[in-house]
This record gives C-alpha cells, structure tokens and sequence, in this order.
C-alpha cells in the first residue's frame, strides 16, 4: 500500500512516516496543502494521514488556521481517487469547556462554541469537510480527536509538553507549570498512534470518529508526569507554579476509548512509564 503523511517531517509526522514507510508532503519537502498543483499528487497514493496543519492559538493566527486546516483540508479530499483512506488529524480541543462535565470524555460530549480558538474551530470545520468529501467521493475516512501524543523530539519540530518535561528535566531547567501541576492529562505514545492508523487502514469501515489517547491507564497530572521523569534519571526537578499560564480547558482531560476498542479492537500498549524511558 502506498501512504502519503502530510505534515510527514514535522514532530509526529517524521515518526509515523517512518512507521508506515510512507512519503512526506510537507513545505520542508517543498509541498503546500495550498498550492492547487501540489496537492494533485495525492491522488497517486491509497491513503493519506493528514498530520499537516496550521496550530496557532493567537487571534492574530485565526485568518491562517481557517485557510490551513479547512480549506487545506478540503484540498487534500478533492483531488483523492475514490476508494482512497483518508485519516484526519483533529484534537479534543474541539470540545473545549464542554468536555468538563466527564471525568471520562466520549465522542457524544457536546462541540457547541465554549470560547474556542480558531485552531480548534477550523479542526472541528475540517471535520464536516471530511464527512462531506467521504461520501461524495467514495473514500474511507477516520477522524482521530486527539489527546497529547508525545514523540522523542526531533530537528526543527515544536515538541509537545511531555517531550518539554523531559528534555528540561535531564537539563536541570525550571518547569513552569499552571495550578501547580494539578491538571490531569491523558498521554499517548507516537507509536500508538501510528497502530491506531494502521487499525483503520486494515479494518473494513467505511468511516469512523474516535477519541484518541492513553485513556485512564495512561493518564496523569503535569506534576506528576515531571516528577516521574525525575524520579526515572534521578534528577530532583524544579517545578514552577506560574500563575501567568493560562489554565488549561478544561482542567482535567481523559480520554474514552470504548468506541475505538470496540470498533478497531485498538488500546495502547506503550504504558507512561515505558513511554517516558523511550524519551530518555
């Protein structure tokens, strides 16, 4: 099967286009998700995973978010050969402030606007793109709203907060954290992830929406999380509570992964402990 990453040389994507032996369609190698020409090239390839996307918050970023991950997006879909898989990179945080009323967040909470950035409302437009383009065109198509999927950093890539943790801790540099370390977050291993992928692609449905994390067995406060990394090299960390952060929406997020599980027969297998050691 011939895969294409988009996004594949960014901090996910150059590991799950290793996973996969896939192509990269990313600006680095010279492709935009914007550039009618560009995106043509999709159509030679049996799936697609769309990792590539534009994630800023700052309202200053909104005009590039909408134009990046929806109409890049939609780019992507039209120029797909019928029958063609196409899996969607979108975020729990298209829930925003309605995912606190679940300790356990499922697929049926609430995407009503809670205040959202751009970022998130143009993932949660991308999806209705996807939706749409799956049925006009025949393809299979899979939505992953993603919790934190952490990866060992690699050149260029903003790595996520886990990766952050550990490189500052084994550097002996603060940790600036919101409400002291007390928010809970569920994490997932890059390589996880790429197996969920790979579930869809071998799977017979035509189309699915997950929430995509470590769930409960994988889930832990940011103090937590430092203070086991700590613990793994033997290095005191210095933790920061930083009232200037802004608090994370909500406070606390774990995924529920009943309907993956049930559906693609996928869990995590890379626990946190065994997934922070891969990171060291």
């Amino acid at each position: 099967m011939k895969i294409l990453v988009t996004g594949g040389s960014g901090y996910l994507g150059t590991h799950v286009r290793r996973f996969f032996h896939a192509d990269d369609f990313s600006r680095r190698s010279g492709r935009d998700v914007l550039r009618g020409e560009d995106v043509k090239v999709v159509a030679d390839y049996d799936a697609v995973i769309h990792l590539a996307a534009y994630l800023d918050k700052d309202p200053e970023g909104a005009e590039l978010s909408f134009q990046t991950n929806v109409e890049g997006t939609a780019n992507i879909l039209r120029n797909l050969r019928p029958n063609a898989i196409f899996i969607y990179a979108s975020t729990k945080d298209v829930y925003g402030a309605n995912a606190s009323a679940y300790s356990v967040v499922p697929e049926t909470c609430a995407t009503d606007y809670c205040g959202q950035t751009a970022l998130e409302w143009s993932k949660l437009i991308g999806e209705r793109y996807v939706e749409y383009y799956a049925r006009r065109r025949n393809l299979r198509a899979c939505i992953f709203r993603m919790s934190t999927v952490y990866a060992r950093p690699s050149e260029g890539n903003e790595p996520s907060f886990v990766t952050h943790y550990v490189e500052s801790v084994k550097h002996r540099v603060p940790i600036r954290v919101p409400l002291s370390g007390q928010p809970v977050r569920d994490i997932l291993h890059v390589e996880d992830f790429s197996h969920a992928c790979q579930a869809f692609i071998d799977s017979s449905l035509a189309s699915g929406l997950y929430n995509l994390g470590g769930g409960k067995e994988n889930a832990a406060s940011l103090r937590e999380i430092v203070e086991r990394i700590g613990s793994m090299i033997q290095v005191a960390p210095t933790i920061v509570d930083d009232q200037t952060l802004p608090h994370p929406i909500p406070v606390n997020y774990v995924s529920d992964l009943s309907r993956i599980r049930e559906q693609l027969g996928w869990q995590p297998v890379i626990g946190v402990e065994q997934g922070l050691r891969s990171l060291l």
